[in-house]
C-alpha cells in the first residue's frame, strides 16, 4: 500500500494539495488528526509498548483521536481488535499505518496520502516502517504564511514565533530532501501550484506514478472539500475553485515592522526557495534580544486570546472535543 506525506508547514496550501490528490481514484487523502504530531511527545509516558496491556492503550487512544477528528472520517469504523491486528510492531508508527490503512482499503484505494505537516520530524521513522514512501514538500512565502496565521483560528500570531516554527520546518524538509533524494522527494511551491495548477499536479502525478484526471482541478466540488470548508473558519475557502491571486498579500496587509522581523529570521531560506527580500538585505538580518522576545510573546498571547474571542461557536467546540480527548489521554497515561 503506498504511502505519500505532504510536509512542511500550515497555512501553506496543504488542504488545497490534499483534496487535490483526494480526487485521484488510486489515492486517499483524509483529514488528518495529527497522531504522530500529538501523540508522538507522549509515548514515553505508555511504558513498554511490547507490553500488551499498554499497546492496546495507544491504540485505544489513537482511534479516539481519530473519531473526534473536526472534519470526520467518512464511512470508517475503528475497531480496535482488527486495528492492533494489523501493526507489523507495537510502534504509534505501525498504529497510525494500521488506522489509514483502514480508510484506505474502505475507499477502495491503492495508497494514502497524509498532512499532517509535521511529520517530517519522524521521516527516519516513516522510512523504516513504511518502505521507502514518498514525500511532497510543500512551501509558500514565510510572509504570505504569516499574514495566514495571524488570521487563522489555530496557531501563533505574532510574526517572531511564526517565522521561527516556519524556519525549523523548512530547514528539517530540506535537510531531508538531501537525505532522502529527488525519486522520493517533491517540491511544490503554493505560488507555482496556484498560478499554474495543472502543469504542477501533473507533474506531481508523475512522481507519484498516479494518472492525471481533471477532477483533481475540480476538487471543490467534492464532497469532502464541502465537508471541509463547512467545519471551520480555516477552510471556508476550499469549496471554491483555486485563486490565482492568493499571493504577495503581505505587501499590502503587513508592516514593514513584521516584514523585517519574518525576514531577519527565515531570510536565509527564502534566498535558498527563491523567495526576493524587501526590506532585510543578506547580513543585515536583526537579532533579538531576550526582552524583546518577551515583549512578543505578551503580545502573542494577547492576540491568541482575541483570535478565540472571535471564534465561531461551532468551530470552537470541535476544537473543544479533541483537545478534550487529548488531556483525558495525557490525564490517564500520567497516572496509569
Amino acid at each position: 500500500m503506498d504511502a505519500v506525506f505532504i510536509v512542511g508547514e500550515q497555512r501553506s496550501g496543504s488542504n488545497l494539495l490534499r483534496l487535490i490528490l483526494d480526487q485521484s481514484s488510486e489515492l486517499v487523502a483524509p483529514h488528518p488528526p495529527h497522531i504522530l504530531q500529538r501523540l508522538m511527545p507522549l509515548i514515553h509516558l505508555y511504558g513498554d509498548l511490547d507490553d500488551e496491556h499498554a499497546f492496546s492503550h495507544l491504540v485505544d487512544d489513537v482511534c479516539r483521536l481519530v473519531e473526534t477528528n473536526p472534519v470526520p472520517w467518512d464511512g470508517v469504523t475503528l475497531d480496535r481488535d482488527d486495528v492492533r491486528a494489523r501493526c507489523q510492531c507495537n510502534s504509534l508508527v505501525a498504529v497510525y499505518g494500521a488506522v489509514l490503512e483502514i480508510y484506505t482499503e474502505t475507499h477502495n484505494a491503492r495508497g494514502w496520502v497524509c498532512k499532517s505537516m509535521q511529520n517530517i520530524r519522524w521521516a527516519k521513522q516513516l522510512d523504516d516502517y513504511f518502505h521507502n514512501p514518498k514525500y511532497v514538500y510543500l512551501y509558500r512565502d514565510p510572509r504570505d504564511v504569516a499574514l495566514s496565521f495571524t488570521k487563522a483560528v489555530i496557531g501563533e500570531k505574532h510574526p517572531y514565533f511564526i517565522a521561527s516554527q516556519w524556519a525549523e520546518l523548512q530547514r528539517i524538509c530540506l535537510d531531508e530532501r538531501d537525505r532522502i533524494g529527488e525519486e522520493r522527494f517533491f517540491a511544490v511551491c503554493y505560488e507555482e501550484l496556484t498560478s499554474q495548477p495543472r502543469e504542477v499536479i501533473a507533474d506531481l502525478c508523475d512522481f507519484l506514478c498516479i494518472e492525471f484526471n481533471e477532477n483533481m482541478l475540480c476538487f471543490h466540488q467534492s464532497r469532502e472539500a464541502i465537508r471541509t470548508a463547512i467545519a471551520s473558519q480555516l477552510w471556508r475557502n476550499l469549496d471554491q475553485p483555486i485563486n490565482g491571486c492568493n499571493s504577495k498579500k503581505f505587501l499590502k496587509e503587513m508592516s514593514e515592522h513584521d516584514i523585517r522581523i519574518v525576514e531577519s529570521l527565515t531570510g536565509d531560506i527564502m534566498d535558498c526557495l527563491g523567495y526576493p527580500r524587501h526590506h532585510v538585505r543578506t547580513g543585515a538580518e536583526r537579532r533579538y534580544t531576550p526582552k524583546m522576545i518577551r515583549r512578543f510573546k505578551e503580545l502573542n498571547e494577547r492576540r491568541k486570546r482575541e483570535t478565540t474571542a472571535r471564534t465561531e461557536a461551532e468551530d470552537l467546540e470541535r476544537r473543544r472535543l479533541q483537545a478534550q480527548v487529548l488531556e483525558e489521554i495525557r490525564t490517564s497515561i500520567e497516572f496509569s
